[in-house]
């Protein structure tokens, strides 16, 4: 009888020892001499290999000769307690079943390859020990989303990936066309006409799902998305993706205190759900990438974060700089904090998260709640939440619920409000206070792996110049 495929992640059970077992997965090393050999395998289902122990005498020659770095096998043995250091079981392996070859230019042999090159060849990377730790750990950070806002009542809301509208306001957008874009038909003014495209309107891959989520928290009192969003910004750096993920809650009745809340309690679940459920995951990048990771991330859960308003962190930073600390990018109340300045206040003022919050109106987007404060120091009531290592890692803001100061805003800053008017009917028809925030998914597990670059968390990033596989 044919017996049943068991998971590596599960061959370690107690139980199982002394039975026959079936296992199946790619070959991480094969060593040994003409009495014995050792194959390491790994499937994919935990970080750990097995070791299956193969007397040469029994297995077919060439078949041995086969069973390289990145080969495809099943196993079939007895398991047994290991003699040798390093594992706690191994397969006294008696047939082995070759699936697929691998022959010696497979590009992700044992040997340390530079994540820069892995990059070339993302889709070989998830074979790896550390590419296989991160998605694992990616998928307990998906299930941990769904399960905190289930268990607290939020619905799963779905909003548009084509939208007609910029959410924020900054352009920078990837459209979405049926048209001919040898054959453009411009009208009088130059302008292209779009009465024939498919939604008979410039269309766009959307940079938020934020403007429908206010929709549903207005009919549905808290909702979350959870899905791709895209920016067509010209940017290279760690930090940036032009698809990636975002989760964006959206609360009915909800004040400023109670976002920080949302947003600080949200956060450590997330983190303690790594903590819990992706131990071996953990340990493996915490000894291979960065050895301080596991304390950071127990770091996080000691402490309440700092809520600090904007004009005090200034404050702070100003003082820094006049002090001696050497800061690239200028400090002026109104401007923009940059990815320095983040850092200064949560790794070496603070050493703490940090939510910086009530920012200037002028750096911030339309839709924000205004403070009542003279106008040429008018702040808005958004929210910044502040990690270590990565900086800004949610962005949120209380939203602006009375349409008159919402429609003075979008008339000062001369927003188009034509594929607009379903956003404004939420303040016209029975308008309540309501607060949300966006997290972009790709920078919490940057925070929870240790990674250095945001393309090695997402399984194939799509960069300026860069959408292959």
């Amino acid at each position: 009888m044919e017996i049943k495929r068991t998971k590596i992640v599960d061959i370690f059970n107690p139980a199982l020892v002394g039975n026959d077992v079936c296992v199946k997965g790619w070959v991480r090393t094969r060593r040994g001499n003409k009495q014995v050999q050792f194959i390491a395998l790994n499937d994919g289902s935990t970080i750990k290999n097995v070791q299956i122990v193969v007397d040469p005498a029994k297995i077919d020659e060439n078949l041995l000769k086969d069973i390289t770095t990145g080969a495809c096998i099943g196993a079939t043995g007895k398991l047994v307690e290991s003699q040798g250091a390093g594992q706690s079981v191994e397969i006294q392996g008696e047939n082995i079943v070759l699936y697929g070859t691998c022959p010696n230019d497979y590009p992700m042999q044992k040997k340390g390859q530079s994540f820069e090159y892995m990059r070339k060849h993302a889709h070989m990377r998830l074979r790896t020990n550390t590419f296989g730790a991160v998605f694992r750990i990616r998928h307990n950070m998906a299930m941990a989303v769904h399960r905190y806002f289930s268990d607290h009542g939020f619905f799963y809301f779905h909003s548009p990936i084509i939208t007609a509208s910029d959410c924020e306001g900054a352009g920078e957008m990837f459209q979405v066309t049926t048209k001919n874009l040898y054959k453009l038909e411009k009208d009088d003014q130059g302008s292209i006409k779009y009465d024939d495209d498919f939604f008979g309107k410039m269309t766009s891959l959307t940079v938020s799902g934020q403007l429908e989520g206010e929709l549903g928290a207005t009919a549905l009192g808290a909702i979350y998305t959870f899905g791709p969003t895209f920016r067509a910004e010209n940017s290279n750096t760690p930090r940036h993706l032009a698809e990636f993920w975002m989760i964006e809650p959206e609360v009915a009745f909800l004040e400023l205190n109670g976002l920080m809340d949302l947003e600080e309690d949200f956060i450590k679940y997330c983190v303690k759900w790594a903590l819990d459920n992706c131990k071996d995951d953990l340990e493996f990048l915490n000894k291979m990438i960065d050895k301080g990771l596991i304390e950071r991330l127990e770091g996080i859960l000691k402490d309440n974060f700092v809520r600090l308003e904007y004009t005090e962190g200034i404050k702070i930073l100003e003082e820094a700089a006049s002090n001696g600390v050497k800061f690239e990018f200028p400090i002026s109340w109104g401007g923009d904090l940059a990815s320095e300045h983040e850092r200064y206040l949560v790794e070496t003022h603070f050493k703490k998260p940090v939510i910086l919050y009530n920012y200037p109106r002028e750096i911030k987007a339309f839709y924000m709640k205004q403070n009542e404060e003279p106008e040429e120091r008018r702040t808005v009531q958004g929210t910044d939440v502040l990690f270590p290592q990565i900086g800004e890692i949610i962005g949120g803001s209380v939203r602006e619920e009375s349409l008159e100061k919402l429609n003075g805003e979008i008339e000062r800053r001369n927003i188009p409000t034509k594929d607009m008017w379903w956003y404004l009917d939420t303040r016209k028809y029975g308008s309540c206070p309501h607060a949300g925030f966006g997290l972009g998914f790709e920078r919490l597990i940057l925070f929870v792996t240790g990674m250095q670059n945001i393309r090695d968390v997402i399984p194939f990033p799509r960069t300026p110049k860069n959408a292959e596989f």
